[in-house]
């Protein structure tokens, strides 16, 4: 199993716009990702309604994780997204 801890940089946190985002691209892994908030149960990075229940803030550490061939190739832009100030980013 690969796994990247991961500071949340996104100034609102996991919360709305940043993470759709984030929802999003996890939607794109060739595999399931899991997020866990530091302490918590992991839950799936494609499901909107977990990952806003995980009420990650904004500096607080999650664990991606994900198991398979490619998984640190996965796992890699995922976090560089949930370290970037997401709500900043202009709308694509």
């Amino acid at each position: 199993m690969s796994t990247r801890t991961v500071t949340i940089g996104s100034t609102v946190g996991l919360h709305a716009r940043p993470a759709a985002i984030f929802v999003k691209a996890a939607n794109e892994a060739p595999m399931p990702i899991k997020i866990a908030k530091e302490g918590g149960a992991p839950v799936p990075a494609n499901s909107m309604i977990a990952i806003m229940a995980l009420g990650a803030k904004f500096g607080d550490t999650v664990e991606l994780s994900a198991e398979g061939d490619g998984a640190d190739a996965a796992l890699e832009p995922l976090a560089e997204l949930l370290a970037k100030d997401l709500d900043a980013e202009p709308s694509s």
